[in-house]
């Protein structure tokens, strides 16, 4: 079930189209306002958990998604949770001490995808951008991995503190489970994200820029065509650029969607992920909220999904 629109028009296979424009907006220069934001983002030790404490909570808010569940109350045991999420130097230390090599670079078996042409079967993942006459807002990018974020060529030099991305549901159980973890559930996720707030829009509220200021990185812009990086970046950004939540947490709002432990229906090879990224915008897809929830195969990369872990040890 390997992302099989993603083998591009050679497979027949790309369903996700968009506007045609000339212009990339991936691999760009960062703007002044982003190298002013960055010196104020921070960075954090590389195992820096906060603690939940055990209790009843309430997660939800009226629908705005059909897949969406309402208000709801619920109870947890307390846990650990990640202040930030995976940056590509925690990911990096995990790879050398493991060797692990993740599902955007191993070369697809032919058996599993029988109508694709085993030429189409390569190595690489989904990389976001609109290009002239292509009118795709995702590619499928041969060579594309969590080192090479927008495939050969590209490097995640000197971007140590940014969240690792085209992340598989594997990958993320692997790293988890290595540094002592796991993928936090739905419930666990949420809870987090809320941090005290009850049926809130926003996890900080209702307001999405309260006081004008921004609180998470997302887009702006006509989208798909320019994000015009006025909350200080254009595409991805550092862990903790943005104000923190009650608990602690940054970025649980946009910059990278988060792998969760929960399926999203009854399909075993579906999981969800929370959170939103730097694509999501109040006026295009609102999925960046605490109770909004997104449906993606578990072999599905791209360059716009990371995570982040949990442990439920309370002597951590």
């Amino acid at each position: 079930m390997m992302q099989k629109w993603a083998f591009g028009a050679a497979a027949g296979l790309v369903v996700l189209t968009g506007l045609t424009v000339g212009y990339w907006l991936l691999g760009r220069d960062a703007s002044p306002e982003a190298v002013a934001a960055i010196q104020h983002c921070s960075a954090a030790p590389a195992n820096d958990r906060i603690w939940v404490p055990a209790g009843r909570y309430q997660i939800g808010a009226t629908p705005r998604y059909r897949e969406e569940a309402g208000p709801q109350e619920v109870e947890t045991a307390g846990f650990w949770i990640d202040r930030h999420e995976v940056t590509n130097a925690q990911f990096a230390r995990f790879v050398a001490a493991t060797g692990y090599v993740t599902v955007a670079e191993q070369t697809p078996d032919p058996a599993d995808y029988p109508e694709i042409d085993p030429a189409a079967l390569v190595a690489g993942s989904a990389v976001f951008g609109v290009s002239a006459g292509e009118g795709y807002w995702w590619r499928f990018v041969p060579g594309a991995s969590w080192r090479a974020p927008q495939g050969p060529g590209s490097s995640i030099a000197g971007r140590d503190d940014y969240p690792v991305v085209h992340i598989a549901y594997a990958d993320a159980q692997a790293y988890a489970a290595w540094a002592g973890g796991e993928l936090p559930n739905e419930t666990e996720w949420e809870i987090a994200a809320r941090a005290g707030h009850v049926g809130t829009e926003f996890e900080w509220g209702d307001e999405f820029r309260p006081d004008g200021q921004w609180r998470a990185n997302s887009w702006q812009g006509p989208f798909p065509v320019i994000d015009t990086g006025d909350d200080g970046f254009v595409g991805l950004a550092p862990i903790g650029c943005f104000e923190p939540n009650d608990l602690g947490l940054v970025d649980m709002t946009g910059n990278v969607w988060e792998w969760t432990s929960s399926p999203f229906s009854a399909d075993p090879e579906t999981g969800t992920i929370r959170g939103g990224s730097y694509l999501c915008a109040p006026n295009y897809c609102a999925r960046f909220r605490p109770a909004a929830r997104q449906a993606q195969e578990r072999d599905f990369s791209a360059s716009h999904i990371g995570f982040r872990t949990i442990s439920r040890d309370p002597a951590l």
